[in-house]
């Protein structure tokens, strides 16, 4: 199996299992932030996608030429979604999360660690091969348990998380039905 990191085109480690996001931030230390094509090279997003969100306010916008870590976050978030949700009802969910992306004093949870435990939560649902309603809100609820003090709303959370694990699960499931369906097509 071909693992990504939600979000990345970057193939799974153990590195990631517990941190995500770890594997992007020395580059993001070295450098200051990523230029707008190292950006779409770790998403696999055009440019003018990127570029799009800043537009409809749903990322924050650039100071310079480089994406700051905030920026690169609510990227990948985005991406991991977008195969499965349309993008308002993302901007939306985010939006119910943390509030106004320019913002962070009503955010419930900051976007590094909403983004590892959405990951740490995928990644143990994929190695038990377990997405069903129970499973995924008794990790969403152990994730929760365990970060208690960085979190404002443990309950608003609790719902969108499981929302947003749900919602890259079938994003998979519809990238795996769209390649079965290519064959066929191709057979005809």
């Amino acid at each position: 199996m071909n693992r990504l990191i939600p979000g990345t085109t970057m193939k799974f480690t153990e590195q990631a299992r517990e941190s995500a996001f770890s594997l992007i931030s020395p580059v993001l230390e070295a450098t200051g932030g990523l230029t707008l094509s190292q950006l779409s090279k770790l998403t696999g997003l055009e440019g003018t996608t990127i570029q799009n969100w800043i537009k409809r306010g749903w990322v924050s916008a650039t100071k310079g030429k480089k994406y700051s870590e905030k920026q690169i976050l609510r990227i990948l978030l985005i991406n991991m979604l977008r195969k499965a949700m349309k993008l308002e009802d993302i901007a939306n969910l985010m939006r119910y999360i943390n509030g106004d992306v320019e913002d962070t004093s009503d955010d419930i949870i900051e976007d590094i660690l909403l983004y590892d435990i959405l990951c740490r939560i995928i990644f143990t649902a994929e190695d038990e091969g377990a997405f069903d309603a129970e499973r995924i809100n008794s990790l969403v609820a152990r994730e929760i348990a365990e970060n208690t003090k960085e979190i404002a709303d443990d309950e608003k959370l609790r719902k969108a998380m499981y929302v947003m694990v749900m919602g890259y699960r079938s994003g998979c499931l519809r990238t795996e039905m769209e390649k079965g369906l290519e064959v066929i097509l191709d057979e005809m």
